[in-house]
């Protein structure tokens, strides 16, 4: 295989994978607005599309500053306050949903912690039913 069937292949790859996660995000935010009492969303269908976009982008941007600047709560509650992060990172998303006029609206923190746990599990579940997850099962017999 020579390096540009090789490059066309990753690029392949690279926008399969971004896609992919897209769709997941989508349908992760879907399940927490049918789920959860409090999560409004009113719109064109393809307008969810749009607030996975802004999901993913303020996650990509935010969630690594904020994980370390919550380092020493991270590490007294073992991880569980990636939640409280996420539901931030949620509520920063309605935010800019209503600035670009897309009716999608979370009505208390604690909706979006529970919007975020949904959104969490759902996308756990669906990455690893695309195989993108990253669990690996090896057994050994003796």
């Amino acid at each position: 295989m020579d390096s540009s069937t090789q490059s066309k292949d990753n690029s392949f790859q690279t926008l399969r994978r971004i896609v992919l996660q897209w769709l997941i995000t989508t349908l992760a935010i879907f399940a927490a607005m049918y789920l959860v009492p409090g999560i409004t969303f009113d719109g064109p269908g393809w307008q969810l599309g749009i607030i996975a976009m802004i999901f993913s982008v303020i996650n990509q941007l935010l969630k690594p500053l904020l994980l370390f600047l919550t380092c020493p709560m991270l590490i007294l509650t073992l991880g569980l306050f990636t939640v409280v992060i996420n539901a931030v990172l949620l509520l920063i998303t309605a935010y800019f949903a209503d600035f670009l006029g897309i009716n999608f609206a979370i009505d208390t923190f604690t909706t979006a912690l529970f919007g975020a746990l949904v959104v969490s599990f759902t996308t756990l579940i669906l990455n690893l039913l695309s195989g993108e997850g990253n669990v690996r099962v090896q057994v050994h017999r003796d």
